[in-house]
């Protein structure tokens, strides 16, 4: 499971455009029950020079987030990717080009409010709850400091030089917004900067500037110099109350939490493979009483040792001396201990080493891969000093060249689908992969467990089965976090029923990664599922 979404926990629009009498600004109107947010800016309407604009706050639930990684549920800060996801409404009226929006940090607390009208403005807080453009809430006014702009109306942000600040551009008007705003969130979590949420406008350049005769401290039109001369309306997003599950804005966070375990796909160094090609990662998992748990006393770095042998006589444990291993350039295996791979912590439970070993001259079958820890000066794997944990096997493959191009076509299954999901859910599924035109012959040996080969590169998807909507589409750049994960048994993958809105079928569909195409080759299967949210 690598993604994570945190819908919005408030959000309204605020304005200073005139109502339909053109006399009258909407100022004290609040739209926080409305199912869309609306940003624009009209120059000249009313009169020569007259400046109208409207706004958007959006504020999100940090605290689950926190929760979330308190718990492990997300990585630490540097491993994982928040980004901003809001939703293009579509309307009848114009839409603006060539713009960008600026998304600001707000400086103080405000309120969502009850209104809902964003055509005629007439939703006036009149002293009740609700943010507006003079107002942070019914008991504060906006105010300025020395963190945000001089701006006293239309919101307070902060725009200090160590606050995150952010821009996205739009060509065309009926973009979505995908925005990495990492910064800031962690800012949030941190607690170095108050969750006051994000403010949401066009940058200041495509704001209309404000006649001379409006531009006073006491106006609710803002300061704007150097502005916009022309309008830009209007931009609309769905907020949070709309009725459609995938449009509220939201905060996701993204992260590849691939586990690549090389102990069903290892192979022997060649010279045909460059270096990276010959490293092989291997995995070693703790589970105490069914739940994955750190191995305690093993020191702020939770290094852990590996050593390979081959096997005894019966080819059925380790023996004799440990095998020497190729030195390598990350410091696995140093030149002081070639017998040895210094391993590690990769998450609650999870340790792996990775290392190189080429074969001798007659390659043995079958390796023993012995995990243990002790001194780090002395440590050698046979000796009785050593806390051994694990003692596992594999067999090892070695890279062979062909004359012929390859065409692979593979067939393919979730062996542990079920028919019914709960939405909060979250299911781990296991692929089951092989040749499509695997060819057994009469002395291929039965087995209850089928050979099965393993995907390196795997992606899915999941689309709604009524519309084809595409609800978690292929995740595959840098963050991959749609990528399947692989052990000796083969290709898995987490996912989190959440992500999907109740009431609905679904289905997944998988896209391989062809080295030789450089590209993706999405598969003919689809699985379908159904997600139900039961009262009881």
């Amino acid at each position: 499971m690598a993604i994570k979404r945190y819908t919005a926990s408030a959000d309204t629009t605020i304005v200073n455009a005139f109502q339909p009498n053109l006399k009258t600004r909407g100022t004290g109107a609040n739209m926080g029950y409305a199912d869309v947010l609306e940003t624009f800016s009209v120059y000249g309407r009313q009169s020569s020079g007259s400046q109208e604009l409207s706004r958007i706050l959006i504020q999100f639930p940090i605290n689950s987030i926190v929760t979330d990684r308190t718990a492990g549920t997300i990585p630490a800060s540097g491993s994982v990717t928040f980004y901003l996801r809001m939703y293009n409404a579509p309307h009848s009226k114009t839409v603006p080009e060539d713009f960008s929006l600026s998304i600001l940090p707000v400086g103080q607390s405000w309120q969502e409010g009850v209104g809902l009208d964003l055509e005629t403005y007439k939703d006036l807080t009149k002293g009740n709850t609700g943010a507006n453009w003079m107002s942070a809430s019914n008991t504060s006014a906006w105010t300025g400091s020395t963190y945000t702009t001089n701006d006293c109306v239309g919101g307070s942000y902060r725009t200090g030089a160590l606050d995150p600040q952010f821009k996205v551009a739009f060509g065309g008007g009926l973009g979505d917004v995908k925005l990495d705003i990492t910064p800031l969130v962690e800012h949030w979590m941190a607690d170095t900067i108050s969750n006051y949420g994000i403010g949401v406008h066009l940058s200041s350049s495509y704001e209309a500037s404000a006649s001379v005769g409006e531009n006073t401290a006491s106006a609710p039109v803002l300061p704007v110099t150097g502005g916009a001369t022309k309008s830009y309306f209007t931009k609309r997003f769905f907020a949070r109350g709309t009725q459609y599950f995938f449009k509220k804005p939201a905060i996701e966070a993204i992260w590849n939490s691939d586990v690549k375990d090389d102990r069903g796909d290892f192979y022997y160094s060649s010279s045909l493979a460059p270096a990276a090609s010959n490293m092989n990662t291997i995995y070693f998992y703790n589970y105490v009483r069914g739940a994955l748990t750190n191995i305690p006393d093993l020191g702020d770095d939770n290094r852990v040792y590996v050593s390979m042998f081959s096997g005894n006589a019966a080819n059925t444990a380790p023996s004799a001396a440990a095998l020497v291993l190729s030195i390598d350039d990350y410091g696995y295996v140093r030149s002081a201990l070639p017998t040895i791979v210094t391993g590690g912590l990769v998450s609650t439970g999870i340790y792996s080493a990775s290392f190189a070993l080429t074969a001798a001259a007659t390659p043995i079958s079958t390796l023993y891969d012995v995990w243990f820890t002790g001194s780090d000066a002395t440590i050698a794997a046979s000796s009785s000093t050593a806390t051994q944990y694990l003692t596992a096997s594999i067999t090892p493959s070695q890279v062979v060249p062909t004359q012929t191009v390859a065409k692979p076509v593979y067939y393919l299954n979730i062996t542990n689908l079920k028919g019914r999901y709960r939405t909060d859910e979250t299911a781990r599924f296991n692929v089951y992969i092989r040749n499509k035109f695997w060819d057994p012959t009469i002395y291929t040996v039965a087995n209850a467990t089928p050979e099965s080969t393993t995907i390196q590169s795997a992606s899915y998807r999941v689309y709604r089965v009524m519309d084809g909507y595409n609800a978690i589409p292929y995740m595959t750049g840098s963050d991959l976090a749609t990528g399947l994960s692989y052990d000796v048994s083969g290709n898995y993958f987490d996912f989190d029923m959440s992500l999907l809105e109740p009431g609905y079928a679904y289905a997944f569909k998988f896209a391989f990664y062809d080295p030789g195409l450089s590209s993706w080759t999405e598969q003919s299967e689809v699985f379908k599922f159904r997600v139900e949210s039961y009262e009881y």
